[in-house]
């Protein structure tokens, strides 16, 4: 059934963003610092082990600044605060650009296949030389926590064997060594909420994700390829946190994820991704103008799954607010989408960093609260037999009104943006969105679900 407060009409799209880089300050980085140390305190840990390569660097550059790219690398934390990096050839230069002083143990192992080895103790030797010893409790910190029915537990390591296993020899008692992720990322971990200068700094990313993704969809039109399309979604050099997808008609074939040749037709579905550090833009419909441009099998792809999708897209953007758990947001959305009919299977609604999905307080059943700091992906993911997918995933921030003076005081040109944006939603798009909800980019909750025709989308009827 069609929900009657969602209609399709002409408004004019949002304007682009256009904002800069913010680097993180000082003040943060201590203030990083001491959450994490006072997480170690409350876990009685003598040493905090972080591992870090290029796809699972960011609890490692929350501490550091930077990630290693193509080296494997090691943060030894010890519950003084004192810091020892363990740098593989190519990053042993960047000991001295870490944000906090540094110890360097050099390991060659950490450098790519046959290159010199210019340290060439065993490994064992040189985490010793980091500092650990016999009878520490360690946390080991990879990327995630495991949080699965079957198989949670501190017990669980994603980090290489060859480091475990060095420092279970070292340490003796295994029980001494647990995974502790969740201080960064786990309920009230420290990486869950932000202060007014790394919203700023994520901020960018994901203004940057949504200003790629408007470029993208102006862009799009008969003829136009794929190659074309991943142009646009990619700029100034910055690193994306997921693959990039511009991608017309049928997906994966001979399993590549990659743009390719192929030029839009008319009737094809459309799916375009693009992340930074600090939020994604995500869109999906159909190249066509109007419904007789569907295929006849998919004509009733607005009324059946569009409106549907951007109904509940709303009333998360309506319903969220600070203090609620995550279950109830779960319970609203199931409420008006239910899984039985759309068949959305993640959780709906995810917390945001460098990494694309950071965690999750939004599942069924959790009693995890929603605070004033998260970082918002609104990623709901709907599928329906016979229809193309429908995506207007974006980034937004709760914020309390104490965070919100401190945004406008520090960043009065981001908060200006985010002005233009809140009047842009309420206004054009018709949504009454939560006190709470700050917008990260101009195009939260625009969404073209026919993709040719660029001067009409989905609004609120009041």
């Amino acid at each position: 059934m069609k929900p009657q407060n969602v209609i399709y009409r002409s408004l004019p799209a949002p304007e682009k963003d256009c904002a800069l880089p913010v680097l993180f300050s000082d003040q943060t980085m201590e203030e990083r610092k001491e959450k994490i140390l006072a997480r170690m305190n409350q876990k009685r840990l003598d040493k905090l082990m972080i591992y870090c390569d290029v796809e699972h660097g960011n609890n490692f550059s929350y501490l550091v600044g930077f990630y290693t790219r193509f080296e494997e690398a090691l943060l030894i934390l010890d519950k003084s605060g004192d810091m020892v990096l363990m740098l593989g050839n190519e990053n042993l230069n960047k000991c001295s650009k870490a944000r906090f002083s540094c110890r360097a143990v050099h390991v060659s192992m950490f450098s790519l296949p046959n290159q010199p080895s210019y340290n060439d103790k065993p490994f064992i030797e040189l985490l010793a030389e980091a500092g650990i010893t016999k009878d520490q409790r360690v946390g080991i910190v990879g990327w995630k926590y495991f949080t699965s029915a079957a198989n949670a537990g501190i017990e669980l390591f994603d980090i290489p064997a060859f480091i475990l296993d060095a420092t279970r020899t070292l340490v003796g008692d295994h029980s001494l060594i647990t995974n502790e992720t969740a201080i960064f990322i786990g309920e009230n971990g420290a990486r869950v909420t932000n202060n007014a200068n790394e919203i700023a700094h994520y901020e960018y990313g994901a203004a940057l994700a949504s200003d790629c993704m408007l470029d993208a969809m102006n862009a799009l039109d008969i003829g136009v390829s794929e190659l074309e399309l991943g142009d646009k979604l990619v700029r100034f050099g910055q690193h994306t946190s997921v693959t990039t997808i511009a991608a017309a008609g049928e997906r994966f074939i001979k399993g590549n994820m990659f743009p390719t040749a192929k030029n839009v037709q008319l009737g094809d579905p459309i799916s375009m991704t693009v992340g930074y550090a600090g939020g994604l833009s995500s869109r999906a419909g159909y190249a066509v103008h109007c419904t007789e441009d569907l295929p006849e099998s998919a004509r009733g792809y607005l009324t059946e799954l569009a409106i549907p999708y951007y109904h509940a897209y709303t009333t998360w953007m309506k319903q969220i607010r600070i203090g609620m758990t995550g279950g109830e947001l779960y319970d609203i959305i199931e409420s008006v989408l239910p899984k039985s009919e759309y068949h959305w299977s993640l959780c709906p609604g995810h917390l945001v960093a460098e990494e694309e999905w950071l965690a999750s307080p939004v599942y069924e059943g959790s009693q995890e609260v929603l605070k004033s700091g998260m970082i918002f992906q609104i990623d709901i993911i709907p599928s329906k037999a016979g229809f193309a997918g429908a995506s207007a995933e974006s980034t937004v921030v709760l914020a309390d009104a104490d965070l919100k003076k401190q945004i406008q005081d520090e960043y009065p040109e981001l908060w200006e943006r985010m002005q233009k944006r809140l009047h842009y939603i309420r206004e054009e798009l018709k949504i009454p969105l939560s006190d709470d909800l700050l917008p990260m980019c101009s195009t939260v909750a625009y969404l073209r679900p026919y993709l040719l025709n660029k001067d009409m989308a989905l609004v609120l009827d009041k």
